[in-house]
């Protein structure tokens, strides 16, 4: 009975959370790809780099259908957990609809080119990279800080080179991916709370294999990698100074902390293997 209560408890913070995050989102985030963005204000002269970059961003989006299926069915035991998913596929969807607009109306790519590339993209299918509800909550905190980081220095480069449209579409997909990092954050918080010593070994095994949902499955990703490094200074001391670094901050959680647990379980395994 204990335990059903206390599942009861955890299951409505969680709806709280999601409706709170809904609320706030319905009042202060909601845009639309096809009337905000500011489409007479292209500049077609950007760049061939700022529109790989855009593109690439696309190629990742395209894999949306798979990171939805796969994150219901990981979090399906958490009501408010399941449905911030379902919010955040809709989000999503409007990022990867205002890039390829861009791509369209700036005629930087044709809508073959378009098209092919999303057939290509398809051939292959995104799998989840960690196996439990607490790794992938865990790894969307450095994931969707990690998206915003970045898309907010594409911001500053379509700035630099005038596209105005460009900007406000990476404008309104910032400030989407930062509140997405936020949700995650207070979930992982409630994790701490409840499990505090298995949450920081998650922490720390998802900080160690962690890798962009890219990799693997976009075409040419390293390529495409390179020209994004070139073109708005993103590498993994940005990761570590603009992502990790902070989100251990807001979570409560320090390196000594993650470094403490992992001895802790080394020495624990050592010790069952010797008996």
């Amino acid at each position: 009975m204990i335990a059903v209560e206390r599942d009861t408890r955890r299951a409505a913070k969680m709806y709280q959370m999601y409706a709170t995050f809904f609320d706030k989102a319905e009042k202060e985030r909601r845009w639309n790809p096809f009337e905000d963005i500011p489409w007479d204000r292209i500049n077609p002269d950007v760049t061939d780099n700022l529109a790989l970059c855009a593109e690439t961003f696309l190629c990742v989006e395209a894999y949306l259908p798979d990171y939805i299926a796969g994150g219901l069915n990981v979090v399906r035991p958490s009501f408010g957990q399941l449905w911030f998913t379902a919010n955040w596929g809709y989000e999503e969807s409007k990022h990867s609809t205002a890039l390829l607009e861009w791509l369209l109306r700036s005629k930087k790519r044709t809508e073959e080119q378009v098209f092919d590339l999303m057939h290509t993209l398809h051939e292959k299918r995104w799998t989840l990279p960690f196996n439990t509800s607490r790794q992938m909550t865990i790894y969307g905190c450095f994931q969707e800080q990690a998206t915003f980081v970045i898309y907010c220095r594409q911001e500053q480069v379509a700035i630099e080179q005038k596209c105005e449209a460009l900007r406000a579409v990476y404008r309104y997909a910032a400030r989407d991916e930062v509140a997405h990092a936020r949700f995650y954050m207070e979930v992982v918080k409630v994790l701490l709370e409840e499990d505090r010593d298995g949450t920081l070994l998650d922490i720390a095994h998802v900080s160690k294999h962690f890798q962009m949902p890219g990799v693997g499955v976009v075409p040419d990703y390293e390529a495409r990698i390179s020209v994004m490094r070139e073109e708005s200074n993103v590498d993994r001391d940005l990761f570590l100074q603009k992502v990790f670094f902070p989100t251990l901050k807001l979570l409560g959680v320090t390196r000594q902390d993650l470094v403490a647990v992992s001895a802790k379980a080394r020495a624990e395994r050592t010790a069952a293997a010797a008996t």
